[in-house]
Protein backbone atom coordinates (compact mmCIF):
# COMPACT_ATOMS: atom_id res chain seq x y z
CA UNK A 1 0.00 0.00 0.00
CA UNK A 2 1.15 3.51 -0.62
CA UNK A 3 0.29 6.44 1.21
CA UNK A 4 0.98 10.57 0.94
CA UNK A 5 2.22 11.49 4.36
CA UNK A 6 2.58 14.83 5.63
CA UNK A 7 4.76 15.92 8.80
CA UNK A 8 3.72 18.39 11.16
CA UNK A 9 6.44 19.18 13.98
CA UNK A 10 5.98 19.52 17.95
CA UNK A 11 2.50 17.62 18.05
CA UNK A 12 1.94 14.53 18.42
CA UNK A 13 -0.71 12.65 16.64
CA UNK A 14 -1.82 10.42 13.78
CA UNK A 15 -4.38 10.45 11.48
CA UNK A 16 -4.96 8.36 8.77
CA UNK A 17 -7.42 8.63 6.03
CA UNK A 18 -7.84 5.73 2.55
CA UNK A 19 -4.50 7.32 0.49
CA UNK A 20 -3.00 10.14 3.16
CA UNK A 21 -1.57 9.98 6.69
CA UNK A 22 -0.90 13.12 8.93
CA UNK A 23 1.39 12.78 11.62
CA UNK A 24 3.26 15.09 14.37
CA UNK A 25 6.57 14.43 15.41
CA UNK A 26 8.33 15.85 18.23
CA UNK A 27 12.09 14.31 16.68
CA UNK A 28 13.53 16.87 14.86
CA UNK A 29 14.47 16.64 11.38
CA UNK A 30 18.04 15.93 12.20
CA UNK A 31 20.24 13.11 11.09
CA UNK A 32 16.53 11.39 10.33
CA UNK A 33 15.47 11.49 13.65
CA UNK A 34 11.66 12.49 12.36
CA UNK A 35 11.68 9.74 9.63
CA UNK A 36 12.89 6.93 12.13
CA UNK A 37 9.86 8.38 14.70
CA UNK A 38 7.44 8.08 11.48
CA UNK A 39 7.97 4.79 10.56
CA UNK A 40 7.77 3.76 14.66
CA UNK A 41 4.40 5.33 14.81
CA UNK A 42 3.29 3.52 11.47
CA UNK A 43 4.58 0.41 12.36
CA UNK A 44 3.02 0.49 15.88
CA UNK A 45 -0.61 1.79 14.11
CA UNK A 46 -0.59 -0.80 11.51
CA UNK A 47 0.81 -3.57 13.97
CA UNK A 48 4.21 -4.42 11.62
CA UNK A 49 7.68 -4.12 12.14
CA UNK A 50 10.03 -1.20 11.34
CA UNK A 51 11.03 -3.22 8.40
CA UNK A 52 7.90 -3.31 6.73
CA UNK A 53 7.68 0.39 5.84
CA UNK A 54 9.77 2.56 4.03
CA UNK A 55 9.93 5.61 2.89
CA UNK A 56 9.98 6.05 -1.10
CA UNK A 57 10.15 9.88 -2.13
CA UNK A 58 10.68 12.92 0.56
CA UNK A 59 13.06 11.78 2.81
CA UNK A 60 13.95 15.56 3.52
CA UNK A 61 10.45 16.89 3.10
CA UNK A 62 7.69 17.53 4.86
CA UNK A 63 5.38 15.63 2.01
CA UNK A 64 6.76 11.79 1.62
CA UNK A 65 5.51 8.99 0.05
CA UNK A 66 5.41 5.75 2.26
CA UNK A 67 5.17 2.42 1.47
CA UNK A 68 3.92 -0.67 3.44
CA UNK A 69 4.81 -3.84 2.98
CA UNK A 70 2.00 -6.33 4.05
Amino acid sequence: MIFEIIVEFNRDFLEVSEKQIRVGVMSRPIKGQANLEIIKKLSKHFGLPNNKIRIIKGYKSKNKIIEILL
